[in-house]
């Protein structure tokens, strides 16, 4: 869920030098790396495979088109090719004369009934005889005959060369006026020959109808055998990704279990090295210090002042070394955080905070601390004590102020102090490997999906801000 706008400057206690107040500048902007154990949605991963089926089918399908055009295409070029040399050698060539070389208007009229009886049909819309020199010796429409037009580069060339060529034509040339009407045409032409040796151009145009027919029944094969193989691929992959499925699903609840068992076992042996530190050590140092303190009021009743002094020393030493421990068994296990909430273990840094020389009050909203859940509450314990820590580090004997409250649907945890502050900006931008608190705070932060927010300048204490994302009821 995404963090709302960073809310309103929650007002802190704590006195700040006079003039304009630092502004907040962004630590961690909350935007946590997604966990790689992210459960796994049967129903999310079977509407992927349908959609991956339904995108590939679409590529197939518009491939398929494709192909089946340029096939029916050729196919039909191919069949006009042959079309037109059948009817050059059979029906063409024996009609030719030199007279219909020459223009003879009985020849061409003879010639004109043989085109439209044998050659003339639906698929044959039109039918030229070219001279060599590009002049209409006969055509099937009547304007034509006799005018001259420029032979293109493919005619002369078949010309040359004997041959058949068919292609899709353009009809853009001006001795195609009359065929523009009849829409897509197939052009196919070939050289003839009258019985004296006139080489002559026999040309035919033919109807791109039969193409698009053809492309469809190409498809429509194409289109069966593609849906029954998807649909094949389709079921065959079912069954294998169901059970890779429940392959990782066990595989993440196995994760998840190793996860929770190191979790509990480093809680357990945190517990574990706290109970031995208490029963231990500070039980030993606690009865050595009764012990010193006893020995420096002996020796101070026997009238040896400077062993009193130094035993006296001493035994504040010790008692110096059990607050420290102390401290760190707070540290390792915050006992009353998991016993008594986290109002409680509040209270229990501030105290701690308070032996350090940190005058510490809590301004905790009511019922804020008891509406956030076990990983929220250990996220505001741990900064609450990392704040703490470093202000006791880099500015002793100063007054925090450590409040929690809501503001619209977020958490914020705000702490700030009266100290000598520092610039915000030039550590942030040029972090030095002594700014520790920094990285761990920003950190943590990162972690939970937080925004931590810092204003600190020279003079105005550090102020931390902590927004923790909205929570659901």
């Amino acid at each position: 869920m995404s963090l709302p706008d960073p809310p309103s400057e929650i007002p802190v206690t704590a006195p700040a030098a006079a003039g304009i107040p630092p502004a907040y500048l962004t630590v961690s902007d909350g935007a946590a790396a997604p966990p790689d154990t992210a459960p796994l949605n049967l129903r999310r991963l079977v509407w992927r495979l349908v959609l991956g089926a339904l995108g590939v089918l679409v590529l197939v399908g518009f491939g398929s088109v494709f192909a089946a055009s340029q096939l029916a295409e050729r196919e039909a070029v191919n069949d006009a090719a042959g079309i037109a040399d059948v009817l050059a050698e059979a029906v063409v060539q024996p009609a030719l004369d030199e007279a219909l070389a020459q223009g003879d208007p009985a020849a061409v009229a003879a010639f004109d009934e043989i085109a439209r009886t044998r050659i003339l049909s639906a698929n044959v819309v039109r039918v030229k005889l070219w001279s060599t020199d590009g002049r209409v010796v006969y055509a099937d429409e009547p304007a034509l005959i006799g005018q001259t037009f420029p032979l293109d580069p493919e005619q002369l060339e078949v010309l040359r060369s004997p041959q058949v060529r068919a292609e899709v034509s353009e009809l853009d040339r001006s001795e195609n006026v009359f065929e523009r009407s009849s829409g897509k045409l197939l052009e196919v032409y070939r050289p003839v020959w009258t019985p004296g040796g006139t080489q002559m151009l026999f040309e035919i145009y033919t109807a791109y109808e039969p193409v698009s027919e053809r492309a469809a029944q190409l498809l429509r094969g194409m289109a069966g055998v593609m849906l029954s193989s998807l649909l094949l691929l389709f079921l065959l992959t079912v069954p294998i990704l169901w059970r890779v499925f429940d392959r990782l699903r066990a595989a993440q609840q196995q994760r998840e279990a190793l996860l929770q068992r190191a979790v509990d076992a480093s809680a357990e042996e945190r517990r574990r090295i706290a109970a031995t530190l208490h029963d231990g050590p500070v039980q030993d140092l606690v009865g050595s210090s009764l012990v010193v303190a006893g020995a420096g009021a002996r020796a101070e009743a026997m009238g040896d002042a400077s062993l009193a002094d130094d035993l006296r020393r001493a035994a504040a030493a010790v008692r110096s070394s059990i607050g420290g421990l102390r401290s760190l068994l707070v540290d390792l296990y915050p006992a009353t955080l998991s016993s008594a909430g986290l109002a409680a273990a509040l209270t229990d840094l501030a105290s701690q905070a308070g032996s350090r020389g940190l005058a510490v009050e809590l301004d905790l909203a009511e019922g804020v601390a008891e509406s956030l859940d076990a990983d929220e509450q250990r996220l505001v314990h741990r900064v609450t004590q990392e704040c703490l820590r470093n202000a006791a580090k880099h500015a002793p004997s100063c007054r925090v102020v450590v409040a929690l409250r809501e503001d619209g649907e977020a958490v914020v945890l705000e702490v700030g102090d009266d100290g000598d502050g520092f610039d915000a900006a030039d550590v942030l931008a040029n972090p030095a490997d002594g700014h520790f608190g920094l990285r761990v705070l920003r950190d943590l932060a990162a972690a939970a999906g937080a925004r931590l927010e810092l204003a600190a300048a020279p003079g105005q204490g550090t102020r931390w801000r902590l927004t923790m994302k909205e929570r659901t009821a």
